[in-house]
């Protein structure tokens, strides 16, 4: 599944090529996705000008002045810019034509979402309960330390709870684990102030530098351009079991934690 990064890198991308720039078709092929695309998208949209491109969590945010329209990837979505006229693909679901320009949505397993609004996304059911974004300022450490007092359950599952912070999924959250040093099974509850400014630090650091890299080449994903990211290089625990940990040697670690691959260095985290 595309996680922030991956969704963050996605919108960078498309944002020169449509923002202010006016829709004059859309072309629904399939509406079947996790959630029926609106059948009234093509004529709300036709007409009107891509205003500003936001993401709030993993949601691709298109605004206009009628609405919002609000995209999801899903497990193994994308969203491309190709040349009008370029023939669909299998899984080439929905259009956005910009004139020369066509903002391509595919989705092979259909798990993705577009759906439109006209009220605040701020307030919608899919957006109102998200917790700060971790790259913003809105996030820190004392985030961390209040959220976590009264909580017994694994560190790991505190900053994967998007209600605590959104897009931190599995990959970063083992990332950022291991850079602060702290073991993923560790009490929420346990951990000092300290340690969870390290972390609210060490989130920060590994999901911009995932950004700039053009995310986590992981299975689907691919960026608006079709190229895949190049972060998975770069990775010092994730899908490493038994190979050295990058600081002692000694050999990474994988469990299960609340459904989850876990990965991690026994002797670094703790």
């Amino acid at each position: 599944m595309p996680e922030l990064p991956e969704v963050e890198t996605t919108r960078r991308g498309i944002a020169p090529h449509i923002e202010g720039r006016r829709i004059t078709k859309v072309v629904v092929r399939e509406p079947r996705l996790r959630w029926p695309v609106p059948a009234e998208l093509a004529s709300v949209l036709q007409g009107t000008r891509i205003e500003r491109i936001d993401r709030r969590g993993k949601y691709i945010l298109l605004r206009t002045r009628p609405g919002t329209l609000m995209i999801h990837l899903g497990m193994s979505g994308s969203l491309r810019i190709v040349e009008a006229g370029a023939p669909p693909r299998r899984h080439d679901h929905v259009d956005l034509c910009f004139g020369d320009k066509v903002l391509r949505f595919h989705d092979p397993r259909r798990f993705g979402t577009i759906l439109w609004t006209t009220a605040s996304p701020d307030e919608h059911e899919l957006l109102k309960h998200l917790g700060p974004e971790p790259l913003s300022d809105a996030f820190d450490g004392k985030v961390l330390h209040r959220c976590a007092r009264q909580r017994r359950s694994a560190v790991k599952s505190l900053i994967m709870d998007g209600r605590v912070v959104v897009g931190v999924g599995n990959i970063y959250a083992n990332e950022a684990l291991f850079m602060a040093g702290i073991h993923p099974s560790r009490s929420s509850n346990r951990i000092s102030a300290a340690r969870y400014d390290m972390l609210s630090r060490k989130i920060k650091e590994v999901l911009s530098a995932a950004v700039a890299e053009g995310g986590t080449t992981l299975r689907d994903f691919v960026r608006e351009d079709g190229k895949p990211g190049y972060f998975a290089q770069r990775l010092h625990v994730y899908g490493r079991e038994g190979a050295p940990c990058p600081v002692c040697a000694a050999p990474i670690k994988q469990r299960r934690l609340g459904q989850r691959s876990t990965f991690y260095c026994s002797r670094c985290q703790r």
